[in-house]
């Protein structure tokens, strides 16, 4: 899957670069990165074309919006009737998307040539008959399988990266030490994917920035248990007095827990038999596009951005995230 990343990435950067040169440098980076994700999301996972992946990616936006003021109200009485415009977009939403991807799950079936290797082909195995009643997986519950993975496997990814860049780019010195790092182990050449669990300090960061900016800040389990991760993470007692510092050397002789007085106190990708299913494919997506990145560009913030983080589902910068950049 690493080659269609870097594809996508590098038509991304590719516009970066054209805007640069044209006199526009400052980049709303949590746009085109999460449209980016996206894309790849739905190119490596399910074969769709970037027109369907740019819908599909669209409307689950909207219903993410839409559904994020309804279900504040979760547990109130009548709250089916506090938002009947949001709630009745959400489902007209739910039902466009759960078409979209019953299609192009039609059309894989009756595609007799090669079978692609990706996700979807792996849940329609799961489906076929003559499989054990236990794991077989009816349209419906395959629908359901797209649109959490879709969801979970870009968005999340996309606003690790995001935030990783605001970071760095108040923090200049770490952007340095990342393209030094990058040079030894990967050099001039082409992305090897074997390569980048060697980036030792860019999983440091990675680590500090899901400490201090969780992209999923809470966690529900069971009929009503609600673990806030960003509560832990920003404990004195289980951190220490630097806390709230960006302190990447902190995973340096921890790489798991970063020096964190409870062993569950740090759950980027959630624990025990529930742990993330994508967290290898969203650590090689995040390694390859801050590689691509810093690699190409230096950036810092711009006086325009506004430091507003709201939990809409996910952790995002409400206002977006423009910063300045220069080549290379």
């Amino acid at each position: 899957m690493s080659s269609m990343m870097v594809e996508s990435i590098t038509n991304m950067l590719d516009r970066w670069t054209a805007l640069i040169t044209s006199g526009k440098p400052e980049i709303d980076v949590e746009t085109e990165i999460t449209s980016t994700a996206g894309e790849i999301i739905a190119k490596t996972s399910f074969g769709m074309s970037c027109e369907n992946g740019k819908e599909v990616f669209e409307k689950l936006r909207a219903m993410q919006m839409a559904l994020f003021k309804y279900t504040r109200y979760v547990g109130v009485p009548f709250s089916n009737f506090m938002c009947p415009i949001q709630n009745s977009e959400a489902k007209k939403l739910g039902k466009e998307i759960d078409a979209m991807l019953l299609s192009i799950i039609t059309s894989r079936k009756s595609n007799v040539g090669q079978p692609q290797k990706d996700l979807l082909s792996l849940l329609m195995a799961e489906s076929q008959v003559g499989g054990s009643s236990e794991k077989k997986l009816t349209a419906s519950e395959l629908v359901d399988e797209c649109k959490t993975f879709f969801f979970g496997g870009h968005e999340t990814t996309a606003l690790a990266l995001t935030w990783t860049l605001l970071l760095l780019a108040m923090h200049t010195e770490w952007q340095n030490q990342l393209r030094e790092e990058i040079k030894e182990v990967i050099g001039d050449g082409e992305i090897d994917a074997t390569m980048l669990a060697r980036l030792k300090k860019m999983g440091w960061v990675m680590n500090e920035v899901l400490r201090l900016y969780s992209p999923a800040p809470n966690v529900q389990r069971g009929t009503n248990m609600w673990i806030d991760v960003v509560s832990m993470n920003h404990d004195r007692e289980l951190w220490g007095d630097d806390v709230y510092e960006f302190k990447p050397e902190r995973f340096k002789d921890d790489s798991l827990y970063g020096g964190c007085k409870h062993k569950m106190g740090f759950l980027p990708f959630g624990f025990g038999g529930r742990m993330c299913v994508g967290r290898n494919l969203s650590m090689l997506e995040y390694k390859i596009v801050l590689t691509l990145i810093v690699t190409r560009f230096s950036f810092s913030l711009s006086p325009n951005y506004c430091h507003s983080p709201s939990i809409m589902l996910s952790l995002r910068p409400t206002q977006g995230l423009p910063l300045i950049f220069q080549q290379l």
